[in-house]
């Protein structure tokens, strides 16, 4: 899930190469992701579950509706807003899931709502009206996103990614219609497949085998750490250091969530280690028999 929220990260940096209309990066990287996921399953199966629909549906609305957000409001407002999802996850999941939230997951909500704040304390404004209640919109289909793609973790969710695809990119499609050509050049082709191929396309695959294996507030928690990477991939790329409030906001994420994670990896790893001491021994006579 770490490895989802870092690919996810690269996001902002290529998205800033390419001079194209939001909806139409959307719509031609839902396409790109869309052919990487059918070469990994090779043979997709779309049986239209609920679970499969309403978390391709509850995705491709994140999608759209976070695009929308930049457009609407300040990006700091859309990526804050956005990760309130993981606290409606807590209330969604158990309702829907039956996956009550542990200790270590309160404990760590304060903790990047704050690392969340210092962040982005420099870059956040009024915006709108409009754009901040569509980036807590955001946050409810992120939120739900989880909840119903955790709902499949004995099945393949990763076609509700791929259903999410399609419906993105046939949306965005239509709406372009009505808007000016996009102005094609090399580094902008190059820019659309990285984010189609390995922003999108690669983080699916994994996304859809760490939800089989992680609760959906857990998964969605991990998931914060990707606005923290955005400085670091901006470092790498401009040569531009992240500011003090950066690194201190980021810090406390980073602490919040691996603390609870290693608390909840630890937790399993003893629930497993008791199941296997109150099995009961097989003897020895029958099975030499």
């Amino acid at each position: 899930m770490a490895a989802t929220a870092f690919l996810w990260s690269i996001a902002g940096l290529f998205i800033k190469v390419i001079d194209w209309n939001p909806i139409a990066i959307a719509g031609m990287r839902s396409l790109i992701a869309s052919i990487v996921i059918i070469v990994y399953l090779r043979h997709p199966k779309i049986h239209l579950s609920w679970p499969q629909v309403l978390a391709a549906v509850a995705n491709a609305g994140t999608m759209l509706l976070f695009v929308s957000a930049n457009k609407t409001t300040t990006a700091a407002n859309a990526i804050l807003l956005q990760y309130f999802a993981p606290i409606l996850t807590v209330f969604i999941g158990s309702a829907f899931l039956k996956e009550r939230a542990r200790w270590e997951h309160f404990m760590a909500l304060p903790l990047v709502a704050a690392g969340m704040i210092i962040m982005f304390s420099d870059e956040l404004g009024e915006g709108k009206l409009l754009g901040n209640s569509i980036a807590i919109l955001s946050a409810v289909t992120f939120s739900f996103y989880f909840v119903f793609m955790r709902m499949q973790k004995d099945g393949s969710p990763l076609e509700s990614i791929l259903l999410s695809h399609w419906l993105t990119a046939g949306i965005c499609l239509i709406i372009s219609i009505f808007l000016p050509l996009p102005q094609v050049t090399f580094k902008s082709l190059m820019a659309i497949a990285v984010l189609g191929i390995v922003q999108m396309g690669f983080s699916a695959v994994l996304f859809s085998v760490a939800i089989k294996r992680v609760s959906a507030i857990q998964a969605n928690l991990i998931a914060v750490i990707e606005p923290v990477f955005n400085p670091v991939w901006v470092f790498f790329a401009l040569g531009e250091s992240p500011g003090v409030h950066t690194l201190i906001g980021g810090g406390i994420i980073l602490l919040a969530v691996t603390s609870a994670s290693v608390i909840s990896a630890h937790r399993r790893e003893g629930a497993i280690h008791s199941e296997s001491e109150l099995q009961p021994e097989v003897c020895p006579r029958r099975l030499k028999k």
